[in-house]
């Protein structure tokens, strides 16, 4: 399902770029200097650590910006992202019978980077990486008591995309990429997550 979700993304950014690629075939584009983004697309979360709790989708949605070097065919790059989502999972009867346990992704910092090669003078295929730090808010329920918490967990993602540039500065993209967080000082957290988002983005 991710393989199939991350072909349809590309797939419809090759279709928009299409006509800037007739229009502007002879028009040559640089992958250098800074550039800011918006993203939205399907975001999975499994706590394979909290029994009873399946996996569930939701949208994940936000921004970020970045600053890339081309060298040749050779594009490398660093960038910075902040998304939010509507992933929730709900579960019950976790510890007693009856309870119910709630959890909610919250807000996603990502800092990391990425290396690609270019596909002609608009596209670009790439690869990356880096850290990922996200909160993610509980709440349970047992009768009349009620608990909630807020939780940080520290973690690593590393995925895969293509960008496209429709014009010298406007350029679509879409990525696929895996999640893996750990609670700091806690082996017993383990949250696993993925994502196919598609993305505009405005280089200067």
């Amino acid at each position: 399902m991710r393989i199939a979700l991350f072909t349809a993304a590309l797939a419809a950014s090759t279709a928009l770029a299409a006509p800037a690629f007739a229009q502007e075939s002879d028009s040559d584009s640089s992958f250098t200097g800074p550039r800011v983004e918006v993203i939205s697309g399907w975001d999975r979360v499994d706590d394979a650590s909290t029994p009873g709790v399946d996996a569930t989708d939701g949208v994940v949605y936000g921004g970020a910006v970045g600053y890339d070097f081309q060298v040749g065919h050779a594009v490398l790059g660093f960038e910075g992202e902040a998304t939010g989502s509507t992933t929730r999972q709900r579960a019950t009867s976790v510890i007693v019978p009856g309870d119910s346990f709630r959890v909610k992704a919250g807000r996603d910092l990502y800092v990391g980077g990425r290396v690609g090669f270019t596909v002609g003078p608009r596209a670009l295929i790439y690869a990356k990486g880096g850290y990922t730090n996200a909160q993610v808010d509980t709440r349970y329920i047992n009768g009349a008591t009620t608990v909630d918490d807020k939780e940080t967990l520290d973690g690593w993602r590393a995925g895969a995309g293509a960008e496209i540039g429709l014009g010298r500065n406007l350029y679509v993209k879409g990525e696929y990429r895996y999640s893996n967080y750990t609670k700091a000082n806690n082996t017993s957290v383990d949250l696993d997550r993925h994502q196919v988002v598609a993305g505009v983005g405005v280089r200067f």
